[in-house]
């Protein structure tokens, strides 16, 4: 098979975060800060570690400051909904993913409490003044993604997050498609709160993800119950991580997590980034002359956009080039990626599109047979 799904999770994983975990369940067996014994004591230890290698992965000072999660959208709703309890209105992209247009919905069903910020696919200084353009002094959160999952172009955090940190507005940033892929400083960007999966491009196990807070702006909570600390006392702790991460951590993922990070640092982030983008080059220079076949976006330049390639078969749903493409023993995502907005801005909500991610395990060529399978597929559906 050749797996082209990265985006949504990288495949396969690298040794060592197999090795982390395996590791993980033979030594860390005990509850990490909720036992006296020396078992308890070396699975904290481990799981602290972890915060630490996010801490220095992402340019925060204060390791503390890393809270453990199941995955991005739950941290994204931690966020949300811990800076709206008290109401206000958000200002988001265009290109938000459903981890952001669902919990704002939640909150808010029959109005909207979210003012939309365009951004221009080619200009980032132009998106910066749209984000500005529709701040008002209702705003209580600014959100953005860094990478959109679906086009791949990347957001300017850095000058929208001093945009928001000049109006003293938390800053908020999905990094779901960009952490391991893309530089990201947590203090150098002005991020208040980094929202990331573990599974992609840190290269992680599922069921993994951190919220890294600035600490500038303290959080309501989502979840509350045992921290192993402050016992005595029924309301939650204030001080992190503890107020954001109740029961049992996923130790073994974790673990598998800090493997990830620090194999993405191995081979250096920069590295993985040019790799992939090669690819994806490749790629548009291919199908881009191919007939029957219809991509979307400008070039893709390093720098502006994130590995991700999204295109469509003339007459042709999304799902039915996956599924051919599927018979040829090519794994790809279809639909609308849960990013309605992304689609909606490009006018392929009624069709979706067919998504190709390469990861840093996918060769050049693999890429040339996925060009030949992607043409031969698109005979086959305009012949049908």
């Amino acid at each position: 098979m050749y797996y082209w799904d990265n985006a949504a999770t990288t495949w396969p994983k690298p040794r060592p975060v197999r090795e982390a975990m395996g590791e993980a369940l033979k030594r860390y067996g005990a509850n990490p800060g909720r036992g006296g014994h020396k078992l308890a004591y070396v699975t904290s230890e481990a799981v602290f570690r972890a915060r630490e290698t996010a801490a220095n992965f992402f340019g925060l000072s204060t390791p503390d400051q890393v809270v453990f999660t199941l995955n991005c959208t739950m941290s994204m709703n931690m966020v949300i909904k811990g800076i709206l309890f008290g109401g206000g209105r958000v200002v988001i992209s265009d290109l938000e993913h459903n981890a952001v247009l669902r919990p704002l919905h939640a909150l808010s069903p029959y109005r909207p409490i979210y003012d939309m910020a365009q951004v221009d696919m080619k200009d980032p200084e132009k998106t910066v003044e749209n984000f500005k353009r529709v701040i008002t002094s209702q705003t209580k959160l600014i959100i953005c993604n860094h990478a959109s999952n679906v086009w791949g172009v990347i957001q300017p955090i850095r000058e929208i997050g001093a945009l928001a940190r000049e109006r003293g507005i938390p800053f908020a940033v999905d990094a779901a498609q960009s952490a391991g892929v893309l530089p990201i400083d947590m203090e150098k960007d002005n991020i208040d709160f980094l929202c990331v999966a573990g599974h992609k491009g840190l290269y992680g196990p599922m069921g993994t993800g951190m919220l890294l807070t600035s600490g500038r702006y303290p959080l309501s909570t989502l979840i509350e119950g045992g921290t192993g600390s402050h016992s005595l006392d029924p309301n939650q702790p204030d001080t992190l991580p503890d107020r954001l991460e109740s029961g049992t951590p996923n130790t073994s993922g974790i673990c598998g997590l800090k493997a990830g990070m620090e194999w993405v640092s191995r081979r250096g982030e920069a590295t993985v980034y040019r790799h992939e983008m090669n690819i994806i080059r490749y790629l548009y220079h291919s199908l881009v002359k191919t007939p029957g076949i219809r991509l979307y976006t400008p070039f893709p330049k390093e720098g502006r956009y994130a590995p991700v390639l999204s295109f469509t078969v003339d007459g042709s749903p999304s799902e039915k080039t996956a599924a051919l493409l599927n018979e040829s023993g090519v794994a790809v995502r279809a639909g609308l990626h849960c990013a309605p907005l992304a689609h909606q801005k490009m006018g392929t909500e009624n069709t979706g599109t067919v998504r190709l991610a390469p990861s840093a395990f996918t060769g050049m060529d693999e890429a040339e047979k996925i060009v030949k399978i992607i043409r031969q597929t698109v005979q086959k559906s305009l012949q049908r």
